[in-house]
């Protein structure tokens, strides 16, 4: 089985567990909209619509693999009550971060550093473009940006331009949180996307 059917597997099988839930339960808990017989998720600010018939990105296409898994898992492991931990930490934070981590890091923090690397215009052009604001926060930053990735995951990223003495730096946070509406591989796919997005914006 080649990699394009292993992935239609995938998606058929998450649709099958999508058609068992009750989206009007999990709507309100997950801050999303009923659109017909579906939800509309907002994605970094893109409207996507996902039901049991299938995910569609806001041009009516079916997105990216890694997009597709991230919005079904986010209404298949909607948790029961609202979690606490509304607190900011890194990837590797997480109990179970340790088996993407590197990739983490090699796949979404580090491409950003060196895309937009005297660029901060550009940064901030593209993260506008992807539902983020500046924000101010306690630790230093050069720009610090907030992403609504999703209703209840939102995303801090710290950037450091490079001086005469360090390349540049990004880090990418999510509230602790965070792990209890998405699996560790999914999180880290978030990461991947959003380094995507914002290098194919500039």
């Amino acid at each position: 089985m080649d990699q394009m059917q292993v992935f239609e597997q995938i998606y058929q099988e998450y649709l099958e567990q999508i058609r068992k839930l009750d989206l009007a339960r999990i709507a309100p808990r997950l801050g999303l909209l009923q659109d017909g017989e579906g939800l509309v998720v907002p994605f970094f600010g893109l409207p996507h619509k996902v039901s049991g018939r299938g995910i569609l990105d806001p041009e009516g296409l079916r997105p990216i693999h890694s997009v597709s898994v991230v919005l079904a898992k986010y209404l298949i492991l909607c948790p029961e009550g609202e979690p606490s931990g509304s607190q900011w930490v890194t990837y590797r934070e997480f109990k179970d971060a340790a088996s993407f981590a590197g990739g983490f890091s090699t796949h979404a923090e580090r491409p950003i550093a060196e895309a937009f690397a005297g660029r901060l215009p550009q940064l901030l052009d593209g993260a506008l473009s992807l539902a983020g604001r500046v924000v101010e926060t306690e630790v230093r930053a050069d720009l610090a940006l907030r992403f609504q990735a999703l209703p209840r995951v939102p995303i801090l990223m710290l950037f450091n331009d490079q001086d005469e003495d360090f390349p540049a730096q990004c880090s990418l946070l999510f509230e602790k949180r965070a792990e209890k509406y998405l699996d560790m591989e999914c999180l880290a796919m978030m990461g991947w996307v959003l380094a995507a997005w914002l290098r194919s914006r500039h």
